[in-house]
């Protein structure tokens, strides 16, 4: 979940897509038009031909909607990978949650500058944690310096280690009792440091602030109104509809690749990261956040302010982090907003130029660190790519 590019016990965050046609190319003078892959097509392609087992990207922009596919959506029957699957999005839920706090601050209900403790008095503390100096806003751009409770609960990154501990379960509170065992990063506000605990705690404010599950707020304030049909938070129900692809992850450099379509519920089961969507409805709610229909002009502006990612969080250069939302830069000028995310064996990376959206889905995860930053520098490029063929 975490924007790093490391093994895969974090999830990744940065931002992603692109689809495409075939494009007809003549091939001489007098001769028939010849099919020729699109870039959209050659770019996914390119992701597959460098040990991704099935990608799906989807592209949307004010002429319609393209996609591409390449690789296969089971290792085992060699099925394709479904066009608009459903999928597991990971750290794209952070962009959900953060629109649900936003917009209760825009009620006035909360303020970004109350403290932690004023919502959830307690539960930050030990090892130097103190909820009583780290503010809501803090929380939402991740420089609380809170540490991370993924490790907590990947006691075994293995093939074994996953199957044993998929099934067990944490409540909210459990999980931030785990990462409470941990010094912080940094104190408040003096550093940047990706952590999913502190959206876990953001999910926990929403419910002392509404009476409501973070879930449900969601559903009533983003899904229904955007007609998101094939959006769900499913708890701690851990398969996922159909029709979707099978994800796959290798364990260790080298090895071999182990389905865990299945859910691993210690960390796929919370507001930091447990949405299962589709391309098209995360396109959907991207383009809806950044045309500015789901926030007031003021939480949206505030929700804008970036700061830096430190270069070696692996995001591509330029990329600076909002309030759950992540800015990255275009090679032909401007740049998106999107967040992505991933698990064991799955990747997704939305994106929004505020005019074009784009969702790239990745179903495998390599296990060595070199190979993975290699295949999200070629997503990155397929966004690229996508969005500025598209201007």
């Amino acid at each position: 979940m975490s924007m790093t590019r490391r093994r895969p016990t974090c999830r990744t965050v940065t931002i992603v897509a692109a689809a495409s046609l075939l494009a007809l190319i003549p091939a001489g003078p007098g001769a028939a038009a010849t099919a020729r892959p699109s870039q959209l097509q050659r770019d996914t392609d390119a992701l597959h031909d460098d040990g991704v087992t099935g990608v799906s990207v989807t592209l949307e922009t004010p002429e319609g909607v393209r996609t591409a596919r390449s690789g296969v959506g089971d290792l085992d029957t060699g099925r394709p990978v479904p066009r608009n699957g459903y999928v597991r999005i990971g750290s794209t839920t952070k962009s959900f949650v953060a629109t649900v706090l936003l917009q209760l601050v825009g009620e006035g209900r909360l303020s970004l500058d109350d403290t932690v403790d004023r919502w959830l008095p307690g539960v930050v503390n030990g090892h130097g944690n103190d909820g009583r100096r780290i503010t809501l806003r803090q929380l939402l751009q991740h420089t609380s310096g809170l540490p991370d409770y993924i490790g907590d609960v990947v006691p075994d990154p293995s093939a074994a280690g996953y199957r044993r501990h998929r099934w067990t379960t944490h409540t909210s509170g459990e999980r931030v009792a785990l990462a409470m065992r941990h010094p912080p990063s940094f104190e408040p506000g003096t550093g940047w440091k990706y952590s999913n605990t502190n959206y876990l705690l953001v999910g926990m404010v929403i419910e002392a602030v509404t009476g409501h599950a973070w879930e449900q707020e969601v559903q009533d304030r983003i899904v229904r109104p955007l007609r998101l049909t094939h959006t769900l938070a499913p708890g701690n129900w851990p398969l996922l509809p159909g029709p979707h692809a099978r994800d796959y992850q290798q364990f260790e450099p080298g090895g071999a690749m182990t389905d865990t379509t299945i859910a691993y519920l210690p960390f796929d089961g919370d507001a930091d990261g447990s949405l299962i969507s589709t391309a098209e409805d995360t396109n959907t709610f991207f383009t809806a956040l950044v045309g500015g229909e789901l926030l007031a002009p003021a939480q949206l502006a505030e929700m804008r302010r970036t700061v830096e990612v430190p270069p070696e969080h692996g995001a591509p250069p330029g990329t600076r982090y909002g309030l759950g939302l992540e800015w990255t830069p275009l090679s032909c000028g401007g740049g998106y907003w999107g967040h992505s995310g991933n698990g064991f064996g799955y990747t997704a990376w939305p994106a929004s130029d505020g005019r074009n959206a784009i969702t790239v889905s990745l179903h495998s995860r390599p296990g060595d660190e070199e190979s993975e930053g290699r295949q999200l520098g070629h997503v990155a490029d397929l966004v690229d790519h996508a969005l500025c063929s598209s201007t």
